[in-house]
């Protein structure tokens, strides 16, 4: 943590300012010119400052970062994905601490400053990926939030002794419960939110869903979730990531799940997806409810996009969604800041005092171009110490 007064910064609104912290935490925003003894002085270069960016899903134990290129030929259906995948991990001698630690450098280097991961958990890799990203976690801590979420990707009932395996990587350090697809992988729903939930009751954690399943399947599954976290008191403890079902065209009943969405303050996650229907994020935050981003998988077996840009994900979300007007760009932004940190249960995020001093800096004039534009972060602090500068993590990676 560091003492410092980042100075001639301009904050969202347009207002200049110097912004004072102390301890890690956010002391104060001053005006132009202020001044404050026993601290650092860093010039921000009339740059725009931003709170840190949030990576709120992605896969940080599959990426191949740094390894040679991987030639994909897998077939169409997610289940083709999920087993070359498990193949592939063995193949290609796939590190989970050391690739996962490079993308956690690379995100730091966009700007993100806190990263929710999902990690593989299944009776072929057992605890390894989560053992290799925890320690991950702590080798990184310093410039880096990470949440790890224990995900059952190759199923949660179908493959015997992986439900046994999450409460074990519960008990290791995992922050969450994650699920997937509870009629198309388990072909058991109400199996699979149960187990999903209870699992989450018994670790007191919350619960992150994967839901790829579409339409009126898709709805089904999530009007159990819905149902699930009403009964157990979970309101605001659950996300479903993708969601695909609520791109659907049945307008109403989409309407209906959004207000029980609402409701029960469960968090959607999109990450833009261009090749399926996909949420309208300016209908759930008219309805309250609060939506964040991720850059899901980042250049893995399942496919070879995705540079950790949180900025680039918002104009990716901002175009499915045809975000066009600078308060629609905006909207954009909160997904991958506020909405992000508000569906990870965030302490002390913010541009405010009190807040962590997580902050980004951003050669721009204002929050919209920000996401149109995306220049190299030109400094990236992690309470109140710069860990990266002029697109550069501080931090090398393995």
């Amino acid at each position: 943590m560091r003492d410092v007064l980042i100075s001639n910064v301009r904050l969202p609104d347009g207002k200049a300012a110097a912004i004072e912290i102390r301890g890690g935490r956010i002391a104060a925003i001053h005006g132009v010119g202020a001044s404050a003894a026993g601290v650092e002085a860093i010039d921000g270069g009339n740059a725009l400052v931003l709170p840190g960016l949030v990576e709120a899903h992605t896969h940080l134990d599959k990426t191949l970062l740094g390894m040679p290129w991987y030639r994909n030929d897998v077939g169409p259906r997610l289940i083709d994905k999920i087993d070359n995948e498990r193949l592939q991990k063995k193949k290609l001698g796939i590190d989970p601490q050391r690739q996962s630690s490079r993308q956690v450098v690379l995100s730091v280097s966009k700007g993100s400053t806190h990263i929710r991961s999902h990690v593989d958990v299944d009776t072929e890799g057992g605890l390894s990926a989560i053992e290799g990203v925890l320690a991950t976690r702590e080798r990184y801590r310093d410039i880096c939030d990470l949440q790890i979420v224990a995900f059952p990707q190759s199923g949660l009932l179908v493959r015997k002794g992986t439900l046994e395996l999450m409460e074990a990587a519960m008990r290791a350090g995992a922050d969450v419960v994650g699920g997937l697809d509870p009629c198309a992988i388990d072909r058991d729903p109400r199996a699979h939110v149960d187990a999903v939930f209870a699992l989450a009751q018994k670790s007191g954690k919350g619960v992150d869903i994967h839901l790829h399943e579409p339409g009126e399947l898709g709805g089904f599954s999530m009007e159990l979730i819905i149902e699930r976290t009403r009964a157990l008191g979970m309101q605001g403890k659950v996300v479903v990531s993708h969601a695909f079902c609520l791109g659907m065209p049945e307008a109403g009943y989409v309407a209906q799940l959004v207000d029980q969405l609402a409701e029960t303050r469960i968090a959607i996650m999109t990450h833009g997806a261009p090749y399926r229907p996909v949420p309208n994020v300016k209908q759930l935050q008219a309805a309250g409810v609060t939506v964040c981003c991720g850059s899901d998988g980042i250049r893995d077996t399942w496919g070879p996009y995705g540079n950790a840009d949180m900025l680039e994900r918002a104009m990716i979300v901002g175009l499915r969604n045809n975000l066009r007007r600078d308060d629609e760009v905006e909207l954009a932004l909160d997904i991958v800041t506020h909405g992000g940190a508000k569906a990870m249960e965030l302490e002390g995020y913010g541009l405010r005092p009190g807040a962590w001093g997580d902050l980004v800096l951003v050669d721009v004039e204002t929050p919209a171009e920000a996401v149109a534009a995306r220049p190299p972060r030109k400094l990236v602090l992690k309470r109140g110490r710069v860990v990266a500068r002029d697109g550069k993590a501080l931090v090398e990676a393995p």
